[in-house]
């Protein structure tokens, strides 16, 4: 069945800026089919780790929060703790990373909860008897609450070679505890050849499962390592990579079996914006310069189609110059006949940033589990 997705792009005029606009789109696309009234209304989003500018700014989450009061809704920001170092591993720490990063009251007028509780621990078992996770463990505040919201940055992603709507509501939504499940078949492996002794994996690994050998590379104890993937982001000479393809599938298809457990008994709707497309995740205290330029903002009540659409909108818009991705495509990178070149336009950014990855094998399996289409009609919305 084919699904409709709704898309806007970023011109503005006097009178009529992108805040409009992003109104105007979910109206269009139906968000006030679903009854908000007296609602708790879970709107999942990124707060973007300390350091990180490429997160969504707060503007577009205090836009949807206004709508769905006016709707007659309760609804609150949330976000899981993660797995890996940083700002947000708990919910002290996460929730004044939120604050300093404009998720605060002042600025969305409603309430930041951490959807995992204190340390992660607080979680709901929610069954679905998947091929790979039989009960995901889901935040409970996400969980509990009546209606689902997701507002997405369209990127890349080391591990799922996109982060949009399926990562940021599977991923995302998972406790502490259910993040290790979807990242523990993800452990990944040191090329030696590679790897030029810098520690900077050692340093950053939350659970000391990376050492320096006495040939000064990196050495991996799996028996700590949960498969976050800190090390492989970090690294900046492909010492230490993901495993084979079928873990890294496989984590792909986790992330839509834990996307079914948030979405599959409650009223749901998503939002992706594919602006400032940097090629990495926002959970690094850093953002690369982005890949592309800003193309709009995009909407549906499948995920699915959600997603599809917006790679394929990415995949045929030209790669930005002397970027990470040029840098990794040499092919990319235009000499003095840029008008010969076809500029990237066509090809797979995800693959191209992250070649071992794997995006659509996530989408495939959502499909299959009856989550979302990935056949859709493209909407224009002016």
């Amino acid at each position: 069945m084919m699904s409709k997705v709704y898309f806007t792009n970023l011109r503005t005029h006097a009178g009529y800026n992108l805040l409009n606009k992003l109104e105007k789109l979910v109206i269009k696309a139906g968000i006030e089919q679903i009854d908000f009234t007296k609602k708790l209304i879970a709107v999942k989003i990124h707060f973007g780790e300390m350091g990180n500018l490429a997160y969504l700014r707060p503007n577009y989450a205090a836009k949807i929060v206004k709508l769905l009061q006016r709707f007659g809704g309760k609804p609150f920001l949330t976000d899981s703790n993660t797995l890996y170092t940083g700002a947000r591993s708990n919910a002290v720490d996460h929730f004044m990373c939120a604050m300093y990063n404009g998720y605060n009251p002042i600025a969305v007028p409603c309430p930041v909860i951490i959807a995992d509780g204190l340390k992660g621990t607080e979680y709901r078992e929610v069954v679905i008897n998947g091929e790979l996770c039989r009960a995901p463990k889901i935040g409970s505040a996400i969980a509990d609450a009546d209606v689902f919201i997701s507002m997405n940055h369209f990127k890349g992603h080391e591990q799922a070679g996109f982060g949009g709507a399926l990562k940021n509501i599977g991923m995302g939504s998972g406790s502490r505890g259910g993040k290790m499940e979807m990242h523990g078949s993800s452990q990944p492996r040191v090329q030696k050849e590679r790897c030029t002794g810098c520690r900077v994996c050692v340093k950053n690994c939350n659970y000391g499962a990376i050492t320096l050998g006495e040939d000064k590379r990196a050495v991996i104890d799996y028996a700590k390592c949960v498969g976050c993937g800190q090390c492989v982001a970090l690294c900046q000479y492909d010492g230490v990579v993901l495993g084979s393809s079928d873990t890294t599938e496989n984590l792909s298809r986790k992330i839509a079996e834990y996307t079914k457990a948030v979405i599959m008994d409650k009223p749901h709707f998503h939002i992706n914006f594919i602006m400032n497309v940097s090629p990495e995740c926002d959970c690094w205290g850093h953002n690369d310069a982005a890949i592309i330029p800003d193309l709009g903002i995009a909407a549906s009540f499948d995920p699915v189609a959600l997603d599809i659409c917006c790679a394929d909108i990415v995949k045929n818009a030209p790669v930005l110059q002397g970027t990470f991705l040029t840098d990794k495509n040499p092919h990319l990178a235009q000499s003095g006949c840029a008008h010969v070149h076809h500029n990237g336009i066509g090809e797979d950014k995800s693959h191209l940033l992250h070649p071992n990855a794997r995006f659509y094998a996530g989408l495939e399996h959502a499909e299959k589990i009856g989550i979302g289409s990935r056949t859709y009609e493209l909407i224009e919305v002016k």
